[in-house]
């Protein structure tokens, strides 16, 4: 949900909230004030009747023509004698409908003779303005609420304007170009600072990926020179026939580790290189057939270690990847496979267009399946490994769209690609 969706919202919960209590105290007060008014009106009419007692000293009710506008009723002399006004309904003699009426309820003494006093007053006309003035309210409340959410709507747009171009040239932002990162200077003071923020991370960013990208490039270069020399130097060694078997041994060993630190070296750069999004030429590549071709190559090393291939139901599996990172993945899972297999061992590829799998017979797993694909764990103490293969197939994966699962059953070692979920 966006900002200002939220904003609004949490805006429009709260308005309603706030007009509803509005609205309610608002009836309530204009409820009081006619209450009061009609009370004071029956007050009056309580004086007209004492001061008509007075003069002709007894009551008649012939004198008032409105019907059930009063009653007077003689009552004992122990009755409480409290004045109270309270709510009743009359049934109307025209329409035989019950109309609401106020009551004022008081005592008089008539000749002597203690009478219970009810004085009562429509309140048709009360409730009918009551209404008027109620639906009026919530008209207005209610225009008043659209009016104020229209118009904080598009304020907060135009407030957020600077916020939302912001976002979007950060999201065209690329390290790998040369281009420095453009803000604008709004005049909204917050807005201004967070673009000197960014702009400010965005150089030091740049810099930081030129001077890694730099260093990867030179440590490429000098670190692979040295290693290709010294192996070669070691293998002119091994060839020379004055060697002891000791020195020999020694050499063979040298000669194995700096092999080894090759290898390690190359990983390590392919790691960084990947990490650094160094590989932009993304194409199409079919992970299916490249898998084949890459197994065909392997033929005679498989055939030494006497492991058959199974490919069946091979649907082309195509996704978006650089060509050189198709081949370090497929290279890595057919190296892996080979390794990890046992002889007279089994591979197995099969594919959809939205999925892929590869399989190997072996060992069962000792360590921890999900750290399987972290740097430099390997499985077993094969000497030739640098635990790189699985992380960077991993790695490969997580930049470019894909997803990477291994399962083990019944000692089949089992990798599945597929493209990641889109989300929303």
């Amino acid at each position: 949900m966006k900002l200002l969706a939220k904003t609004n919202q949490i805006y429009l919960a709260f308005s309603l909230v706030i007009y509803l209590f509005a609205g309610l105290a608002f009836y309530q007060v204009v409820r009081i004030m006619i209450y009061r008014e009609v009370e004071s009106r029956l007050r009056v009419e309580r004086l007209d009747f004492e001061a008509y007692i007075r003069l002709h000293k007894v009551w008649s009710d012939s004198t008032y023509f409105v019907e059930n506008k009063i009653d007077v009723d003689p009552v004992g002399a122990h009755t409480p004698q409290t004045e109270s006004f309270t709510d009743t309904l009359i049934r109307n003699r025209y329409d035989n409908e019950l109309m609401p009426f106020r009551q004022f309820t008081f005592y008089v003494p008539i000749q002597g003779i203690t009478h219970r006093v009810s004085i009562r007053k429509s309140l048709i006309q009360s409730y009918q303005l009551m209404e008027v003035i109620t639906a009026t309210m919530a008209a207005c409340l209610g225009l008043l609420l659209l009016g104020t959410f229209w118009f904080q709507g598009k304020l907060s747009g135009r407030l957020w304007h600077p916020f939302y171009e912001t976002l979007s040239r950060i999201k065209r932002f690329n390290l790998a170009n040369a281009t420095p990162l453009q803000l604008d200077k709004p005049e909204i003071n917050e807005f201004r600072e967070l673009n000197e923020v960014l702009r400010k991370m965005g150089d030091k960013m740049q810099q930081d990926y030129r001077s890694l990208k730099e260093f990867t490039e030179n440590a490429s270069h000098e670190i692979q020179t040295p290693l290709a020399l010294i192996n070669a130097k070691v293998e002119q060694l091994i060839q020379s026939e004055k060697l002891t078997e000791t020195q020999g041994r020694w050499i063979e060993a040298i000669y194995q580790a700096s092999r080894r630190m090759a290898r390690l070296n190359q990983g390590l750069l392919l790691l960084a290189k990947i990490e650094n999004h160094q590989f932009t030429d993304n194409q199409t590549i079919d992970l299916t057939a490249l898998l084949t071709e890459k197994l065909e190559d392997m033929d005679e090393v498989l055939q030494h270690k006497k492991i058959a291939v199974d490919i069946r139901n091979s649907e082309p599996f195509v996704v978006p990847l650089p060509a050189a990172l198709a081949e370090s993945l497929v290279t890595n899972l057919v190296n892996n496979a080979i390794k990890h297999n046992h002889p007279e061992g089994r591979v197995e590829l099969l594919s959809h267009a939205d999925k892929l799998w590869f399989s190997n017979t072996g060992s069962s797993l000792t360590t921890d399946p999900e750290r399987l694909f972290e740097r430099f764990k390997k499985e077993g103490g094969s000497p030739d490994s640098v635990g790189l293969g699985l992380a960077i197939i991993k790695e490969i994966c997580d930049n470019y769209g894909l997803q990477v699962h291994y399962q083990e059953t019944n000692s089949w070692h089992r990798f599945c690609i597929s493209p990641k979920p889109e989300t929303a």
